[in-house]
Order: C-alpha cells, then sequence, then structure tokens
C-alpha cells in the first residue's frame, strides 16, 4: 500500500488540527456536563432508596433530611444543563474565530471560572451534608 498523495484536487480543511482539537474540547465539556447531570439525578433518587433502606432497618434510624439531596441533585442537573449551553456557544465562537483571519486573544473564562466555583461549592455542601448525617447517625 502507497501513501495518499494530495493533489490540487484534494479537498483540505483549512486549520484542520485546530478545528479538531475546538471539536474535541467541546465534546470533553458535553461528556462532564452529562456526567454532572446523571449524579445530580442519582442524588435526587438516592431518597428512594434511603426510604427502602430505613424501611427494611432492624432497628429505628435517624429520619434524614432527603430535601436537602433532592435540592442539591436538582442543582446539578441545571448545571449540567448550564455547561452544555455554555460550552455550545464556546465551541460556536472559537469555530469563528479559528476561520477568521484576524488574531484574536484568550478571553471568557468568567464562565469556566464560576462553572468550577459551582462545583467546588456544591462539593462542600455536599461533604458537609453526609458528614452531618453520619455524625446525627453516630449519636
Amino acid at each position: 500500500m502507497g501513501a495518499i498523495e494530495l493533489t490540487r484536487e484534494t479537498p483540505v480543511i483549512p486549520h484542520y488540527t485546530d478545528h479538531a482539537a475546538n471539536e474535541r474540547t467541546y465534546l470533553a465539556w458535553v461528556r462532564t456536563a452529562i456526567a454532572v447531570m446523571a449524579f445530580g439525578f442519582l442524588l435526587e433518587r438516592f431518597d428512594l432508596f434511603l426510604a427502602f433502606a430505613m424501611a427494611t432497618a432492624p432497628r429505628p434510624a435517624v429520619a434524614l433530611n432527603s430535601r436537602a439531596t433532592e435540592l442539591l441533585g436538582l442543582g446539578l442537573i441545571l448545571l449540567g444543563a448550564w455547561m452544555t449551553l455554555l460550552s455550545t456557544l464556546r465551541y460556536r465562537r472559537n469555530r469563528r474565530q479559528i476561520d477568521d483571519t484576524e488574531t484574536h486573544g484568550y478571553t471568557d473564562t468568567g464562565p469556566q471560572r464560576a462553572l468550577s466555583w459551582l462545583v467546588v461549592i456544591m462539593g462542600v455542601f455536599l461533604a458537609a451534608y453526609v458528614a452531618r448525617q453520619l455524625i446525627a447517625i453516630a449519636a
């Protein structure tokens, strides 16, 4: 098998590697958003597991605050949807800028920082919630 020769008639996408990197980044954001939404759905439905576990427990269990997990789960689902929207807008903007002949600076990292801080805040909240429930069960 020989190498493929490029001729003048062979179509080549200008800035192909840049477009491919932009698409890979977009798909990584979408996968992350799907994972965040799936985790939110798991948390939101976790109260069903807790209700079943408490009903079958041999001794009475401490009442758990399932409302907090429902709200956190809903928050993560909404966060995942927001991540998808922001990543789509960023992908489209980068796609236009790659094809543009002008030079553009790297800006607009505010939404990414905001998403990162929201995930950190939700993680701290979840850790505090679980710690509080473990302390209530142990007491």
